[in-house]
């Protein structure tokens, strides 16, 4: 697996992932951390290319490449390639952009642009043919980012963390609730659904676990600190041997029914206690604001 994002490393990333899942704005963001972009090499011309900028790294030191489903049957070609430059320097850094089916067709009716997929069908035919399609190239990635909940300024801030800030490992601690669905990219998703419930407490249905009366009441719960313990205890030994391997992001995922109270404390919690100088740790309560 690829080393982690410092500037002497991953000088060649590929961007792929779905159609509508923020590959344009993920570029953008790479040119401005200096990197050279090309949007839809031809997969066979990868090689020739790559040798052409290595000729130029003093002036073309960093690069960045578009590769999606465009590129039609040569696709298939893409994962052999990855392969074999895994075995050079620089080696290369896959970053999957992908998407609820929800936030992938809200997008493309707002732009009003057809699936490339689905031109003359439904963009739900095309989201699903392009998953498939997809599935391999997915399985090889190093980072996969679900901006199913991202703005262009979240998606941006998360690939600076990893390709421009230097941290070796970035930790994102997620809450969310069972009720709207698994995060699709969590490495590690831990259920607190056995915690007391604020929900019914008619004085804290309302408010969320980022209040402090709804704290209190979580963690008075002596399973909840019996448990964070634990959660700590395990996934904080966790961080070193990932970045032993090379792993640059880790998503953790904490659940609870409509993520709105207990998994807002309990990430809170394990994201407070994570915090070292090794890693950036941040933290995003996805289904917060809901109606749960």
């Amino acid at each position: 697996m690829a080393k982690p994002a410092k500037r002497d490393r991953n000088r060649l990333v590929f961007v792929t992932g779905l159609s509508g899942a923020g590959k344009s704005g993920a570029v953008k963001c790479f040119e401005d951390m200096g990197f050279f972009c090309s949007d839809n090499v031809p997969v066979t011309l990868i090689p020739a290319y790559l040798e052409e900028l290595r000729a130029r790294r003093e002036s073309i030191p960093r690069v960045a490449l578009v590769v999606d489903v465009r590129e039609g049957e040569f696709l298939n070609e893409f994962i052999p390639l990855v392969a074999k430059l895994r075995a050079q320097e620089p080696r290369p850094h896959v970053v999957y952009l992908e998407a609820s089916d929800e936030a992938l067709l809200r997008r493309f009716s707002e732009t009003k642009r057809p699936h490339p997929l689905a031109l003359d069908s439904r963009a739900e035919d095309g989201i699903k043919k392009e998953r498939a399609l997809l599935e391999n190239v997915r399985n090889i990635a190093d980072m996969i980012l679900d901006t199913s909940n991202f703005n262009q300024y979240q998606l941006r801030e998360h690939l600076m963390e990893v390709f421009e800030a230097g941290n070796q490992l970035v930790v994102s601690v997620l809450s969310f609730g069972f009720k709207f669905g698994i995060p699709l990219d969590c490495d590690l998703v831990f259920d607190v659904r056995f915690l007391k419930n604020p929900h019914y407490v008619p004085s804290l249905k309302k408010k969320t676990g980022e209040d402090e009366d709804v704290q209190r009441y979580v963690l008075a719960d002596p399973e909840a600190g019996r448990f964070l313990k634990r959660l700590i205890g395990f996934v904080k030994p966790l961080l070193p041997l990932y970045i032993r391997e090379g792993k640059a992001y880790l998503n953790v995922g904490i659940g609870c029914t409509g993520g709105k109270h207990r998994s807002v404390v309990m990430a809170r919690e394990l994201a407070k206690a994570l915090v070292d100088r090794r890693w950036a740790v941040h933290i995003t309560h996805r289904d917060a604001a809901k109606d749960a």
